[in-house]
């Protein structure tokens, strides 16, 4: 063989047959690691959702006959006892829905505005503040929300307990999700189109209005449906702001207004049948709306990818 056969590895001008590849006892463990961390994986996953199975299965079981009926989407409570069979929901359906549009439309504004702070403006110790106060504010239970906003609507400036101030609640449980999810996706959005407006002469307030915010827009969109789906499913600024009504109520400003938890916490204070089967019904009804809202997010987050 000549050396230049040796030095190529070839003979007879056609190249060696090249050695199969071998795993050395580093890349042995680490397969032994990512399997056992597989199995831990799936393992929390099906333990996770077993329970999140029996509850829904449950509530279907015990309260889908009361979604089946045409009265549940037409009537109130008006006048229905615990121990009279009848009536409806539409009184709470259509408090939970006003409470999540005035809600979104009190935080959405603030939310955004906020995150584009955070991201195109926020520098020293001014933007570490409002940071560091969106975080608190995504840990505080909603208990201490309803707290918060009772000692100073109802004890400092002595108003009566009314659905509005239920809103005012469910704002500061809002906002730090919208904030959150809106600043991941503004700085998905690449630098080069800021660059490329700010070349044309675009002031740079314009290219936020023009150009970031709506190429993030769906991303935008999603978090804002993901924040509703959460106000919608809280209890604690209901009980203490907005107690239960049994009959239908628009006025955000006038006297109590009837949700679905507050429907639910009502009708189990006696243990019967028609109390008990109502309880079923609005807890199915709020997690079938709540399951909408979640659908539509993940729907709009398909396409929610930052296009450059």
């Amino acid at each position: 063989m000549s050396t230049i056969e040796l030095e190529t590895g070839t003979r007879g001008g056609s190249p060696a047959p090249a050695a199969p590849p071998t795993l050395s006892p580093k890349s042995g463990s680490r397969a032994v690691r990512d399997n056992l961390a597989r199995i831990v994986m799936w393992g929390a996953f099906v333990i996770g959702v077993i329970p999140l199975v029996w509850i829904l299965v449950s509530t279907i079981l015990k309260g889908g006959s009361m979604l089946l009926e045409s009265q549940w989407w037409t009537n109130s409570q008006a006048g229905i006892t615990n121990r009279r069979v009848g009536g409806g929901a539409v009184h709470a359906i259509q408090g939970t829905l006003i409470h999540a549009a005035v809600t979104t439309v009190l935080s959405v504004p603030v939310g955004v505005m906020t995150a584009v702070y955070l991201v195109e403006y926020g520098r020293g110790r001014l933007a570490r503040a409002v940071s560091f106060m969106v975080d608190i504010l995504t840990g505080i239970p909603s208990i201490v929300a309803a707290l918060f906003v009772y000692a100073l609507w109802v004890t400092t400036f002595g108003f009566q307990r009314v659905a509005f101030a239920v809103c005012l609640a469910l704002v500061l449980l809002m906002i730090p999700t919208i904030v959150r999810s809106t600043e991941e996706m503004l700085k998905l959005v690449p630098n080069e189109l800021r660059e490329a407006s700010y070349a044309l002469g675009v002031p740079k307030w314009k290219t936020i209005f023009k150009v970031v915010l709506p190429t993030a827009f769906s991303g935008i969109v999603t978090g804002v449906l993901l924040g509703v789906a959460r106000v919608m499913g809280e209890t604690a600024p209901l009980l203490v702001l907005g107690p239960y009504t049994q009959v239908i109520v628009t006025d955000l400003f006038a006297t109590n207004m009837a949700t679905l938890p507050t429907m639910i916490n009502q009708s189990r204070s006696e243990n019967l049948q028609p109390a008990l089967d109502r309880v079923w019904g609005a807890a199915l009804t709020l997690i079938l709306l709540v399951f909408l809202l979640n659908l539509l997010g993940r729907f709009i987050g398909r396409f929610s990818k930052v296009k450059g």
